[in-house]
């Protein structure tokens, strides 16, 4: 027969505050601090139940109609069972161990496991399991409150999943532009234009390194414009002191990246050889940020060399060449422009892109 104890744990049940008071007040609970930890209880929308770890197989002895409404069972058919009548074909046998395992040691832990309902379908229960002393340190309960975590575990899948599906691409688009760079180079050779299919593949391979950091959050619809811009422009800066990127974290729509690939690449390419990278003390300053002075949404990208080779303003004249030439046709027919100008400092390019803002 169950003790004195036992049969006043066994009735807490109702979730009426006043049966409680009556059934308990020569119980721990009793008092002020009592009533409102049955208030508590019988309120919170957290499931919750406690279990008596002094009967054989430690049997749930209350339940919360949190609970109750959590696993659709009634209070008849929850109380005096163990909590593992809501496990089934698919719980861990692993996380079922933990469990047991800090039931022995009296610690406690925090798992997520498969639990079942009355009708059989089937949720994630983020368990929370510790044990609760009386005054002397002894055992009294076991307290479990339970969440069902189903949609934050397929958040996590659907997110672990787009990571899986970013790398695979990644991979087949490093092998795209691979294909593409080898193509490129056996037809310079067999028509003697090597120099020429070098500066193809210099071209594809910024629009490859453009592409790869963007592809882990490219589902959000937008890309972070920082990120492109340092995958651009990191080879022509090994040292990591001459090109300094000053902007902050805005993001654009995915379709730019191809144009702003580009057009950093021609701008890096063109300072390497002629302007301020072509020396041992020249640096570029690179900005972007949001253009509010536009209508509509744009963003700028403000490409600014310093300690080059010197400049004769008024000797200075307009760049051109097939590299120019491709930025100008692109940036024209994505809605962007593109402004070049000479200072005593050196070359100062400011590029214009739509803008997509970020609406995740």
């Amino acid at each position: 027969m169950p003790d004195d104890r036992t049969e006043q744990a066994f009735q807490i049940h109702d979730d009426s505050p006043a049966r409680f008071r009556a059934n308990h007040r020569e119980d721990s609970f009793a008092g002020a601090s009592g009533v409102l930890f049955e208030q508590a209880m019988a309120q919170t929308r957290m499931a919750i139940c406690l279990c008596d770890p002094t009967q054989a197989d430690i049997p749930i002895i209350f339940s919360n109609r949190a609970f109750r409404k959590l696993t659709g069972y009634d209070e008849g058919e929850i109380l005096g069972r163990n909590c593992r009548f809501l496990q089934g074909p698919e719980t861990d046998p692993a996380a079922v161990a933990k469990i047991r395992a800090a039931l022995t040691a009296q610690e406690v832990v925090v798992v997520e496991l498969v639990n079942y309902r009355k009708d059989g379908s089937r949720f994630w229960n983020a368990l929370h399991l510790g044990p609760i002393y009386d005054d002397a340190g002894g055992l009294l309960y076991y307290f479990g409150s339970q969440w069902d975590v189903s949609e934050v575990r397929a958040a996590r899948s659907e997110e672990q999943h787009a990571r899986e599906m970013a790398r695979e691409l990644s991979h087949r688009m490093k092998n795209m532009f691979s294909v593409i760079g080898g193509i490129v180079n056996i037809t310079g050779r067999s028509r003697g234009i090597e120099a020429e299919a070098r500066e193809i593949n210099e071209r594809i391979q910024a629009l490859g390194r453009a592409y790869e950091t963007t592809l882990d959050d490219s589902s959000r619809g937008t890309v972070e414009i920082g990120q492109s811009i340092r995958a651009v422009v990191a080879p022509y800066d090994p040292a990591g002191n001459r090109i300094r990127l000053l902007g902050n974290g805005l993001r654009t729509n995915f379709g730019a990246v191809s144009v702003l690939g580009l057009t950093l690449h021609e701008l890096a390419t063109n300072a390497l050889k002629y302007g301020a990278l072509s020396g041992d003390e020249g640096t570029v300053d690179i900005d972007w940020q949001s253009d509010r002075l536009e209508r509509d949404p744009t963003f700028r990208i403000d490409w600014i060399e310093r300690g080059g080779p010197a400049v004769n303003i008024d000797e200075m004249r307009p760049i051109t060449g097939t590299g120019t030439e491709i930025v100008d046709r692109l940036l024209r027919m994505s809605g962007g422009t593109i402004e070049r100008g000479w200072d005593p400092r050196g070359l100062q390019v400011t590029v214009r892109l739509p803008l997509q803002v970020d609406r995740a």
